[in-house]
């Protein structure tokens, strides 16, 4: 039973192929939020998008084996300061998304490894390398060719955010990862879905003039559509992380930025500047080197304690 279990949770095949089908289901919903977000406001937009997706996390609990018995945990505080976070995440991305280009918001969104690197020092008391400090400062050096700060006005307001973003989803990533040891996707995803529909139902009844009814079908079906590609999106990544650590999934994540490319210049017309090629693939290769660095100081202490 052990040994089914350790299986379980050391699937990388399984893992790259839910880290790509999220990157890519994820991606795709940003592409439709920021076309959304010309007409509505961002809290409408995520608001009408959990309120889908809390339907659908029933669902899938309800299909698998626990049936919603399932949905019941021990754990409330843990999924709160999750879906805090990436509460945060998701309107600050979503506000970045609405001033700057897709693939800018989802390119500096990604550099969260970076971040994770300095949380770590007074966080978890780690000891940071100096090959890892050596890839933190080149890709703050990535970040800023990516953002392109003007000398007289700084970084702009959607950078900025974009920046945020990056910061709360590192925060993220580590909570998912801790939650997926005891919770199973399906119950991450429903407590996710029911504080942001109840704190972002509550910021609706106080501001209603964040509100405006769609105005026509096919509004109506993108805003279905959110719900549908974020949903699943975020389930995969919450199994993405149950079967893989965050080292082996690192590089998949990137491929989002692909398709953040593709829709940028298919939808918007916007193409990547060589400036701003330049500081992704700096920004990429850091983020790689801090998973490939961090995963065999792992791998040496655990080797460690094994010989003594």
């Amino acid at each position: 039973m052990q040994a089914d279990l350790a299986s379980l949770r050391n699937n990388p095949r399984r893992a790259v192929a839910y880290s790509l089908a999220a990157a890519f289901l994820l991606t795709t919903m940003d592409a439709v939020v920021k076309w959304l977000t010309t007409d509505y406001s961002v809290v409408q937009i995520a608001f009408l998008r959990y309120a889908i997706g809390l339907f659908i996390a029933i669902g899938l609990a309800g299909a698998s084996p626990a049936g919603l018995g399932g949905l019941v945990t021990r754990r409330p505080a843990s999924h709160l300061w999750r879906s805090a976070f990436n509460i945060a995440t998701m309107i600050t991305f979503y506000l970045a998304m609405r001033a700057i280009p897709l693939a800018n918001a989802v390119c500096i969104s990604l550099a969260s490894p970076i971040f994770m690197t300095l949380f770590s020092i007074p966080m978890l008391r780690e000891k940071v390398p100096v090959d890892r400090w050596v890839a933190v400062f080149l890709g703050f050096v990535g970040i800023a060719l990516i953002v392109q700060p003007a000398p007289d006005a700084g970084v702009g307001t959607g950078a900025l955010l974009a920046l945020v973003s990056a910061v709360t989803w590192s925060l993220t990533l580590v909570s998912s990862r801790r939650l997926s040891s005891s919770e199973s996707s399906h119950t991450i995803l429903f407590y996710y879905a029911l504080t942001v529909v109840i704190s972002l139902g509550g910021t609706l009844l106080l501001f209603p003039s964040l509100w405006h009814l769609p105005m026509n079908a096919r509004d109506i079906g993108f805003f279905a559509l959110t719900g549908l590609l974020g949903s699943f999106g975020q389930f995969f990544l919450n199994q993405a992380y149950r079967y893989g650590p965050i080292s082996l999934l690192a590089p998949f994540e990137y491929s989002g930025m692909i398709w953040a490319v593709l829709f940028d210049i298919a939808i918007w017309s916007n193409f990547p500047s060589l400036v701003m090629v330049l500081g992704a693939l700096i920004v990429i290769g850091c983020c790689l080197h801090i998973a490939r660095s961090s995963s065999r100081s792992k791998r040496q202490e655990a080797e460690q304690e094994l010989s003594s």
